[in-house]
């Protein structure tokens, strides 16, 4: 579960800024459909996440550790909530910075690390 923490941040990041209709998705997020958010740790190591437009989510985490679960939109914030390998005693939210493909950010992963965050072109 902390593993894929920082894989959660790294949503967060392509959220609008404003709040949007529940059935519409930020443009920053649907630009993450059919490409890889990749976080990187202070240990060179990288997670990649995998949003559907459907509301689910797949992740490897840097340990090469498989997750998958469900994300939500919740004002300016982006909720990830763990079902696989096992479902998490709750969400992780974050507020999210405005940003799309190609640009670079900085973010916290649950274990209080700052990660860098990109969305990469692809399913890598």
């Amino acid at each position: 579960m902390i593993r894929t923490a920082g894989l959660c941040v790294a949503l967060a990041a392509l959220a609008a800024a404003a709040a949007t209709r529940a059935d519409q998705p930020p443009q920053q997020l649907r630009q993450a459909f059919g490409n890889t958010i990749l976080s990187t740790y202070p240990d060179g190591r990288t997670a990649r996440l995998w949003l559907q437009p459907n509301g689910s989510y797949t992740a490897q985490g840097r340990r090469g550790d498989p997750s998958s679960g469900r994300w939500k939109i919740k004002g300016q914030r982006i909720c990830l909530s763990q079902s696989r390998p096992f479902p998490a005693p709750f969400a992780f939210c974050t507020a999210v910075p405005s940003g799309g493909m190609g640009s670079t950010w900085s973010a916290r992963a649950v274990t209080g690390e700052t990660i860098r965050v990109k969305v990469v072109q692809g399913r890598m």
